[in-house]
């Protein structure tokens, strides 16, 4: 009964921040003040976070709040997806923004700069049933699920989501990943042949990135909503010199639909094959693997999200 009511933590750390573990006694400190039961765990690492909300997870834990980043939000929400539940119930999920990005948490106007004003919204328990993206993914290694809740993405913008990991440590990663994503486009033409079936129909041709968002995703899929039982698609083609710096300072800039070059489509399943060589992530999260084939979808209302 203990631990349904109390609330499982788990906290990861950003590797190297000093500043990240002295925010974190605060955030803790001030729940302990707030008289929140907890109990909570330190990741080692971000496989360690798909491992350790498993396990709280199987334990009964009702409640699970992630003190982490997007990428530490996505291996959370694996584990507890994996994970044998007690009663087939899912879990409560919270975050407490503390990571690169942040985009989730964002959509929902959770300030990252005022953690006692996250840890009072998570206390008064307002929760929303929201989507999650799933994606079975075949690899030479085999067939594998993963799930998203933020977006999918195949391409130039896996590598520019993953920029602020190359940074770290540099203020102002913003201007760092818009540079580092015009060096990567103009040194080596980065387009990807990319072959998928939506809504009845094929598109076989060669695209800088593709997008499957459930939520904003990083302003590739601005309109999209956790919450509509739809994915949002976008897809972009190679654009001209010119049109390249225009399109990455509007996919910064949040006017991402404004762009040329752009398609766009709201639907419930992509069939993917043949991503080439492009990389895949979701919600900040690189696979490591080469991606054969993919079967993007989406879990209507499966979840229930603590919001403000």
């Amino acid at each position: 009964m203990e631990r349904k009511t109390k609330w499982g933590v788990i906290y990861c750390p950003k590797e190297g921040s000093a500043r990240t573990h002295k925010r974190w006694k605060k955030i803790c400190a001030y729940m302990q003040e707030q008289g929140i039961q907890f109990d909570f765990v330190q990741s080692e690492g971000a496989g360690s976070v798909e491992r350790l909300a498993g396990m709280l997870t199987e334990n009964g834990y009702a409640t699970i709040v992630i003190v982490g980043g997007d990428a530490a939000l996505n291996h959370a929400l694996n584990g507890i997806m994996h994970a044998q539940r007690p009663g087939g119930r899912l879990p409560v999920l919270g975050v407490v923004p503390n990571g690169f990005g942040n985009d989730f948490a964002k959509y929902w106007k959770l300030d990252a700069d005022d953690y006692k004003r996250t840890v009072d919204s998570l206390m008064r328990r307002r929760t929303r049933k929201i989507d999650v993206g799933t994606a079975d993914v075949e690899t030479a290694g085999g067939r594998e699920t993963y799930y998203f809740l933020n977006g999918l993405n195949v391409g130039l913008t896996a590598s520019v989501v993953n920029v602020r990991r190359k940074a770290r440590g540099l203020r102002g990663w913003l201007n760092a990943a818009y540079l580092y994503a015009v060096a990567r486009v103009l040194l080596h033409r980065m387009d990807f042949k990319m072959d998928f079936r939506l809504n009845a129909g094929r598109h076989n041709q060669r695209f800088v990135a593709f997008c499957a968002g459930s939520s904003r995703s990083y302003g590739l899929t601005p309109s999209a909503v956790p919450y509509n039982g739809q994915l949002d698609i976008t897809a972009v083609a190679y654009p001209q010199i010119k049109q390249l710096f225009v399109g990455l300072w509007l996919l910064f800039t949040g006017r991402f639909l404004r762009c040329r070059d752009i398609r766009i489509w709201r639907t419930q399943h992509v069939s993917f094959s043949n991503p080439e060589h492009a990389p895949v992530s979701l919600d900040g999260r690189v696979l490591r693997t080469k991606v054969e084939s993919m079967e993007i979808g989406i879990q209507p209302e499966c979840l229930e999200f603590m919001i403000p």
